[in-house]
């Protein structure tokens, strides 16, 4: 696939060389399907924004994560150690699950999970021109609903100029990036063509923790003033191998990269306890400018996703996976080493459409959107140690899952003075999710109904170079697929959000300020509590009253030519009014319980913070430095020391030169220096307890991150 693309793009831009034309006009329309989830310069909300040219600097071979790991309110971690391979992000201490991404104005999060897993989209930081973060509930959006942020990923902004790039990187733990980019610039005064094929791979810091990342993209666009035409197709496949499991808290400290995945087997770990999955996106868009006032968009999607994950299980009853005992001519055997596949099949597919009146000092977008999930979970068993009779195909469990969504919303701005800038946005979202089976529970079928009115208002007054901004935002979101596992008799509830945001800026050539106060109102936030439901599964728990409350402070200086500084830190309380855990009593076969009061919310740390200090001695030469401070996390809710992740401080150092006066348009050589003074730190773990002989006994396990490594890489543009 990635030959036949590489030769399709070549041939094009080859093509689009020889016509490329000068541009005499740049008025082209702009993408609307940007412009309806995007939150514009004075929308009371907190943000951040990243343009093209921050994107570049900060991507120098991690995962996408990683590129977000300065900006204010954010942790990231790596199941690997170097930020390769499976990564995860938080904003304000929520996870994937409660973040909303989207891809062009198109949904991303897994329909199921609610998740996010970049681990599917590699690279795909190259081919993004703009990239916008928002922090607590935001603006309506598509797809899941944001409980702690939203970030949209833009890769359709029109590139009028042709151009090519070969981006290598190399470093730590045998770690490669290669990219190659290409633009055919406008041709035939109204096409574009565009493309990347991106391939990394990784070693990792933790033992076997591998991944083998390959991506592609082309994008074809018909433009002019009154409307453009957009398609997209963009593939990702990834091979990684397991790392999932952690570390136990004992071997952190003799061992801190071993790795228990594949260990089952005997003598030697097995080699291929890997995740494999091919994720592909075909996008649609059409835009049409209608008059002076009135621009609408068009989007049609499909993101088809397969793949598995596979272990090596020993001793596994032979009955748990629908086979035959085996008779070996003396005694019927039961149990056997086996090699298992998890399989998940989907299609994601929908439409989305907005339409936007704009003049003088209002602006209106009203957007509606569609999608239907349709998801197949099974299991294959591809190899069994005894030689017991599997037939092909055979599948041990065959699980079916449908889920549609609509929403519509309406965004109302109006600059009613010269200072005065009101905001109001109303959402209204139906989702149906019907679950035919689970894994370990094949015979529980559901089908769940949900409707949501989602509110949201604010204002803004700006004066000079100071804004000042407040803000109501009320969020709803439905339970993920593993929590309806409860079972008919304990079925989750929604959770609900009030979001209250106040916050200031300044702006200037030299210095820029912010400020910003958050106060979140959960409502049944679902949390994971121990408990054991009427199946067995241990599920997260509606509770019924927690808060996150913080201030958010950040500030850039441009102290001369040469100097600048940046960073930000959050301060924040994070709480559960009331929290019950459950524990296994092995003793007395059931489960104690214990109450707690105003306890911290797991992984969600009072105070993070990130600095930087850019220095530049010379022209084309750019040296910074960075610091990321975070405090102690929890692994669950229950406030306790001995489970909790301890704080920790980071630093790197970053080098860069960039050479102009060639016969190229631009060659780059940069050396990225990851903790610099080694710090040994875990970002992530999870913890259990049980009773046994009248002991309570706690497991704590965690995912350590890499001391000092690096990536260094040579850039080229033509």
């Amino acid at each position: 696939m990635n030959k036949l693309i590489l030769q399709l793009l070549c041939c094009t831009v080859h093509f689009c060389y020889a016509q490329a034309t000068k541009l005499a006009d740049t008025t082209l329309l702009q993408p609307v399907e940007i412009t309806a989830v995007r939150a514009q310069d004075k929308t009371p909300i907190a943000k951040t924004n990243l343009g093209k040219q921050e994107i570049e600097k900060q991507n120098t071979g991690m995962d996408l994560p990683f590129i977000f790991n300065h900006t204010p309110s954010v942790t990231v971690s790596s199941d690997a150690g170097n930020g390769i391979g499976y990564t995860y992000l938080r904003i304000r201490g929520s996870d994937a699950s409660r973040i909303n991404v989207t891809l062009n104005g198109i949904p991303f999060n897994d329909a199921e999970s609610q998740g996010t897993f970049f681990v599917d989209m590699p690279d795909i930081a190259s081919s993004a021109s703009q990239i916008q973060i928002q922090r607590g509930v935001g603006t309506s959006a598509n797809g899941t609903g944001a409980f702690g942020g939203s970030i949209n990923i833009n890769t359709n902004e029109p590139v009028l100029k042709s151009g090519l790039e070969f981006n290598n990187n190399a470093g730590s733990y045998h770690s490669i990036k290669n990219t190659l980019v290409l633009h055919s610039g406008l041709f035939k005064k109204h096409f574009t063509a565009d493309g990347r094929i991106s391939h990394v791979k990784s070693d990792g810091y933790i033992e076997r923790a591998s991944s083998r990342l390959h991506s592609a993209m082309i994008s074809l666009t018909y433009l002019n003033p009154k409307n453009s035409i957009r398609f997209n197709f963009i593939s990702g496949k990834e091979k990684t191998y397991q790392a999932w499991n952690g570390l136990s808290e004992e071997l952190l400290h003799i061992n801190r990269r071993y790795n228990s995945s594949g260990t089952e087997k005997k003598p030697d770990p097995y080699q291929n306890e890997t995740d494999n999955y091919l994720q592909q996106h075909f996008q649609l868009f059409i835009n049409q400018k209608f008059s002076a006032f009135w621009k609408a968009n068009i989007t049609g999607f499909l993101t088809h996703g397969k793949g598995f994950y596979e272990q090596y299980k020993a001793g596994k009853k032979l009955s748990a996976y629908g086979l035959p005992n085996y008779f070996n001519g003396a005694d019927t055997v039961y149990t056997s080493d086996i090699v298992r596949q998890l399989w998940l099949n989907n299609y994601f597919y929908g439409n989305i459409f907005s339409a936007q009146y704009e003049k003088s000092q209002r602006q209106i977008i009203i957007g509606a959107g569609w999608n239907q999930y349709k998801g197949k979970h099974y299991g294959k068993v591809t190899w069994a140690k005894e030689p017991v009779f599997i037939p092909s195909n055979f599948k041990w469990y065959n699980n079916n899952a449908l889920k549609n969504e609509f929403s519509s919303f309406v965004k109302w701005t109006e600059n009613f003075s010269k200072n005065w800038h009101l905001f109001a946005d109303l959402q209204v979202k139906k989702a149906v999710y019907h679950i035919n089976g689970f894994r370990d529970n094949p015979t529980i079928n559901l089908s769940n109904r949900y409707f949501f009115i989602n509110p949201k208002a604010g204002i803004t007054y700006s004066k000079g170079k100071i804004k000042t901004y407040f803000s109501y935002a009320h969020g709803s979101k439905e339970p993920n697929r593993d929590d309806f596992e409860a079972g008919i008799n304990e079925t989750p509830k929604p959770e609900y959000l009030h979001d209250f945001e106040l916050g200031s800026e300044y702006k200037s050539p030299t210095i820029q300020l912010g400020i910003n106060a958050y106060l979140m109102l959960y409502k049944n936030q679902l949390v994971h509590t121990g408990k054991v439901n009427d199946v067995g599964a241990y599920t997260r728990t509606n509770i019924p009253k927690s808060y996150r409350s913080g201030v958010e402070i950040t500030a850039a200086a441009k102290i001369s030519k040469w100097l600048m500084v940046n960073g930000n830190i959050t301060l924040s309380r994070n709480k559960i009014k009331n929290f019950t855990e459950y524990i296994d009593d092995y003793d007395n076969n059931n489960q104690a319980v214990n109450f707690y009061k105003q306890t911290n919310i797991s992984f969600s740390p009072n105070i993070i913070s990130s600095a930087t200090l850019e220095y530049a001695p010379v022209s084309n030469l750019q040296i910074g430095l960075s610091g990321k401070f975070i405090s102690r996390q929890f692994l669950d809710n229950t406030s306790q020391m001995n489970k909790s992740i301890k704080p920790y401080y980071t630093q790197e150092l970053s080098t860069a030169y960039t050479f102009t006066n060639t016969h190229l348009k631009e060659i780059k050589l940069f050396v990225q220096v990851y903790n610099l003074f080694s710090t040994l730190y875990v970002a992530n773990g999870y913890t259990f307890s049980y009773i046994y002989n009248s002991e309570r006994s706690t497991s704590n396990y965690y995912f350590p991150m890499a001391p000092i490594h690096f990536m260094a890489g040579i850039n080229i543009k033509l």
